[in-house]
């Protein structure tokens, strides 16, 4: 009984160890399955870039574009169909790029536009002093501009040979008034004739004394505006004396651009504020719109008619005004805001997020633009009610469009049917279009080498050749595209010639490479010597929205960073 429990204690030991070797054999083998499964998947990790999705690479590192630190790529298992042209962005580039959408909606179309007016007297209340009889100034009463008069006030005495021989007849008639009474009112009445007052031949009466001189009295009241004559001028009738306002009443005449002109009736409100009238928001109401534009300005004149009795309110002063118009026969239109659009002079782009459930995407699409409401623009036709466009980081979003090829504003690829119009432009302003950008090269070369003082001496240059420009032999589109352009450069051109600050001169130098650009896609260029000249992109830029600028050199050096960043960037096309 001894030797066979002892035999049992033998065998259940044995069978333990067998029962732990088989359980940590298996352990072990799977620890090394793990292990090996963990090391594949580990060779098999693509990385790409947060900012340039484009990039994938097979190790870990920095993007070979904006040398940020690569990040693993997440596969998309989805089944969701991904059109060809469709800009795919990770969540990561999303938050980077801060890209915002909104939902477009039907509105009333209501605008602010803002007016710039001058206080002007009404014209209905400007006079002119006349001299009614002739005569030699011997006194003048009103001696300058500005001066107040009133009517029936003293303005100035003259000889008059004339009056002095009605004197003579008038008192003849008096001597035969009985018998004649007929003939003393004619010889009264020729005195009347000549604006003399009642009192004055009242005066000339009882005397009995021929009066030489004799005071000519002011027919109006009011402020001398201009003034005529001097002492000692000889008077003929109707001789012009002085132009008398009276400013009891004023014009407030406001430009309205005639982009504007639809947007304005008689009888809309404005506000406006005028800087000598402190801490007072006056209004008043449209009473006339000009009916013509003038050929320079491009502007009509609206008109307000303000009270003044205090005459706080003087002839020339400014006024900024606002009204706060609608457009009547436009109702639940589509309005969208303009940092949603990138417009290149013929085609405003927007970027409709495609209606994905797992991936955010995407397109591009060209719409037709109505009237400018100052933030926001009117949608003819391209945008359906429902779809949500980006209205935030939308260069970003056209970067990696053109980074990956696909159709973006630079880049009209197959898929788009439109086509590039060609217009026929006079090559004299082709070639004046070289010299202006030959001199925005120079300023270029300045940021590049940081230098601000240099970039404000060269701004006179570029602004020298925008204005020799031959516009006349352009088509009315074409001068449109231009025109629109100009504002906006020539106020580029001023902040970099008044800012020493060289990054505020790299911003601003965004804004006039984009309108560079817009001109020579439009408008064309022959460049000096025919050189080529290079569009280059670079997606750091602004915030990582990216930016294009000009240059003659095919190798990038960078205005928007200089020494920083020299070397990011590239070459997008060549004209």
């Amino acid at each position: 009984m001894k030797y066979k429990n002892l035999i049992i204690g033998i065998g259940i030991l044995f069978l333990g160890i067998l029962i732990g070797n088989i359980f940590s054999g298996s352990e072990n083998s799977s620890q090394v399955e793990n292990e090996h499964l963990y090391s594949v998947e580990k060779e098999n990790q693509i990385w790409t870039c947060s900012m340039h999705p484009q990039i994938k690479l097979e190790k870990e590192g920095q993007c070979p574009i904006c040398a940020m630190d690569l990040i693993p790529l997440v596969e998309n298992n989805s089944t969701e169909k991904i059109e060809q042209n469709e800009i795919v962005m990770t969540p990561e580039a999303i938050q980077l790029a801060n890209i915002q959408t909104i939902e477009i909606k039907k509105s009333n179309v209501n605008k602010e536009i803002r007016l710039l007016g001058t206080v002007k007297a009404d014209e209905r209340r400007i006079s002119s002093q006349v001299s009614h009889i002739s005569g030699r100034i011997e006194q003048l009463y009103i001696n300058f501009t500005g001066e107040k008069v009133r009517k029936g006030q003293r303005i100035a005495k003259i000889y008059s040979p004339e009056l002095i021989s009605a004197q003579k007849e008038l008192f003849e008639a008096i001597k035969s008034k009985d018998i004649y009474p007929q003939l003393f009112i004619a010889s009264k009445n020729k005195l009347k004739s000549w604006k003399l007052s009642e009192s004055q031949i009242e005066a000339i009466i009882k005397s009995r004394k021929v009066k030489e001189k004799i005071d000519i009295l002011s027919d109006y009241s009011g402020f001398v505006m201009s003034k005529y004559v001097a002492l000692g001028d000889y008077l003929n009738v109707g001789s012009k004396l002085f132009e008398i306002a009276n400013i009891d009443k004023v014009w407030i005449l406001f430009d309205v651009y005639e982009a504007d002109i639809p947007w304005i009736k008689k009888g809309d409100e404005i506000t406006f504020y005028i800087q000598a009238v402190q801490g007072e928001n006056l209004k008043g109401r449209i009473t006339h719109i000009d009916p013509f534009v003038s050929s320079e300005s491009r502007v009509a004149k609206v008109r307000v008619e303000l009270n003044n009795k205090s005459h706080k309110l003087l002839p020339e002063m400014y006024a900024n005004g606002t009204v706060k118009a609608k457009l009547s026969n436009e109702e639940n239109a589509i309005i969208i805001p303009k940092s949603a659009v990138l417009w290149t002079g013929k085609r405003s782009i927007v970027y409709v997020r495609v209606p994905h459930k797992n991936t955010i995407s995407f397109a591009y699409r060209e719409i037709i633009l109505g009237d400018n409401l100052g933030e926001f623009y009117l949608v003819r036709n391209g945008l359906l009610v429902g779809e949500s466009i980006a209205v935030n980081g939308v260069f970003r979003i056209d970067a990696s469009a053109q980074l990956m090829g696909k159709q973006s504003m630079m880049n009209q690829v197959a898929n788009s049917k439109s086509k590039k119009t060609s217009v026929k432009i006079d090559s004299v302003f082709q070639k004046n279009m070289g010299f202006v950008i030959e001199n925005y090269t120079f300023l270029k070369n300045a940021l590049v080498e940081s230098d601000a003082l240099k970039s404000q001496s060269l701004v006179k240059n570029i602004k020298k050749s925008v204005n020799t420009l031959d516009i006349k032999s352009l088509n009315r589109d074409i001068y449109d595209v231009w025109l629109k352009a100009l504002k906006p450069i020539n106020k580029a051109l001023e902040t970099i010639q008044n800012s020493t600050d060289i990054e505020v001169q790299r911003e601003v130098f965004i804004a006039l490479s984009y309108e560079m650009i817009n001109i020579i896609e439009n408008l064309g260029i022959e460049t000096f010597n025919n050189k080529p000249l290079y569009l280059e992109f670079c997606p750091m830029a602004d915030n990582n929205t990216g930016a294009y600028w000009l240059s003659y050199d095919k190798e990038i050096r960078n205005p928007y960073f200089g020494d920083k960043m020299l070397k990011c960037g590239e070459v997008k096309t060549e004209y």
